[in-house]
């Protein structure tokens, strides 16, 4: 487990020393500026968005389809899990982008959250006053230490990232995601390999319901879908490493609709 923790470190501060890198807030900005970031493979993304939207037409939509019209309280109880557990991610990247204060607040949660919750269903936390604070990942911790983006790319059925994001993913496999940890890499007895890809595949299906009539509507509407769609993917990621993107909290079904198609 150290050797893992070491891998992390090292990996991100070679990551930082190895960019000519500003943590000023007009350098972010302008680094993570949709506008700037490069297109270096359309061919590819443009093949890879095809394969991933006609995966969507078969599976993810239809599935998509069934739960959004589960009941409400189903629904919440599933995202309340999910959001529940992206902390175990967060809280490390709140101590490496030194929010220590939202790493205390966002561990409180998770602790109040998966025992008087009961494993993440209900939100106690913010029902007793704990602050929510914004998601967050390897990714957002490098842009924040000045790494930039890099290229845009689209990756086969995971979607739209950027070479930056989807180096940093890596870290979540080598030991920078507690989840992953004692399921697939099995470091207790209690979970099993199964857990951890029902919970991705469960927080796919719950992200596609909540924006099913936002993704079709931005089909319609769009003169090239693939353009719509990377601009609004890179508008979000911005919005989320400058911490400025809006909490939604899923109450009912008119919330369910998170992507703005403006």
């Amino acid at each position: 487990m150290f050797k893992k923790i070491a891998l992390i470190v090292i990996t991100t501060f070679t990551l930082i020393l190895n960019v000519n890198a500003s943590s000023d807030g007009e350098l972010l900005i302008k680094k993570n500026n949709p506008s700037e970031i490069k297109e270096c493979w359309e061919g590819f993304n443009r093949a890879a968005f095809s394969l991933n939207k006609g995966l969507d037409k078969i599976i993810f939509k239809p599935v998509a389809s069934v739960y959004r019209n589960l009941p409400t309280p189903i629904k919440n109880g599933a995202s309340n899990s999910l959001d529940n557990l992206s902390n175990v991610v967060t809280i490390p990247n709140n101590i490496l982008q030194g929010e220590f204060r939202k790493a205390g607040v966002n561990t409180g949660r998770f602790i109040i959250n998966t025992t008087v919750g009961i494993l993440g269903l209900f939100d106690v936390a913010t029902a007793i006053g704990f602050e929510e604070y914004e998601k967050e990942d390897y990714g957002q911790t490098l842009a924040i230490h000045g790494v930039g983006p890099g290229c845009y790319i689209v990756l086969p059925v995971l979607g739209p990232s950027t070479m930056r994001d989807t180096v940093a993913s890596v870290t979540n496999f080598v030991g920078g995601d507690a989840w992953y940890n004692v399921t697939v890499n099995n470091d207790t007895h209690y979970f099993s390999d199964f857990d951890y890809y029902a919970s991705k595949v469960t927080g796919g299906v719950d992200f596609r319901a909540k924006n099913y009539a936002s993704i079709e509507n931005l089909e319609k509407n769009s003169l090239d879908f693939y353009a719509s769609v990377k601009s609004l993917y890179l508008q979000d990621r911005q919005q989320k490493i400058l911490n400025t993107k809006k909490i939604v909290n899923t109450q009912d079904d008119s919330d369910w609709e998170e992507i703005e198609t403006q």
